[in-house]
């Protein structure tokens, strides 16, 4: 893998994506998890966009660049331009459940899963089946029991595994109070009653 170095987007410094903060300001370099971008401003998260799309002229298909992006594009609500960015972090390492996880979070564009069209949410249950076979975590069982629940469910449809079968998954695979927050704060929407 070639060394790929940018600047940091906080404060300038020369890094390489190799590197996990920044030795100055101790932002991150690479993001791997909403976590560590959920409490960046849209200022801060507009450098880091501005950054990984410098090095992505030059390394177009460097996986850990196209998910940095997707990620702070998720994290503006810029929902157009973080699916290509997911779909292509996808294509670049297939075997990584987070990038078919957030994709899946991406296609409900801040939207409750009721008011999806049939194709988004077959769409969505694809990345989560697929990012369940790669990793089975909680949180994916309890999205997909969401949106069993919230779309099927609600509007009378049977299905199989219904959003029961994939809550008892999700306790069973660890899933948590904050795993659950996380989600529905990734979502734009409340939580129903009945999960």
């Amino acid at each position: 893998m070639n060394v790929i170095e940018l600047k940091c987007p906080g404060c300038g410094e020369r890094l390489t994506l190799d590197m996990k903060t920044c030795p100055s300001c101790h932002g991150p370099v690479v993001i791997s998890t909403f976590g560590s971008i959920s409490s960046m401003s849209p200022l801060d998260t507009n450098k880091y966009v501005s950054a990984y799309k410098k090095a992505l002229t030059e390394h177009p298909d460097d996986r850990r660049l196209n998910f940095s992006v997707a990620m702070c594009y998720l994290r503006l609500n810029v929902y157009d331009k973080a699916m290509p960015a997911f779909e292509k972090a996808i294509e670049d390492n297939f075997d990584d459940a987070e990038a078919y996880f957030y994709a899946a979070v991406c296609l409900f564009r801040g939207k409750k899963a009721f008011l999806q069209p049939r194709a988004v949410i077959d769409r969505a249950l694809e990345y989560l089946n697929a990012a369940v076979m790669i990793g089975a975590k909680g949180i994916y069982y309890y999205f997909m029991a969401y949106i069993k629940y919230d779309s099927f469910a609600r509007k009378g449809y049977a299905t199989s595994p219904d959003h029961r079968e994939l809550l008892l998954q999700a306790r069973q695979a660890g899933i948590t109070e904050y795993d659950v927050d996380q989600l529905f704060g990734l979502l734009h929407t409340e939580r129903p009653d009945q999960l």
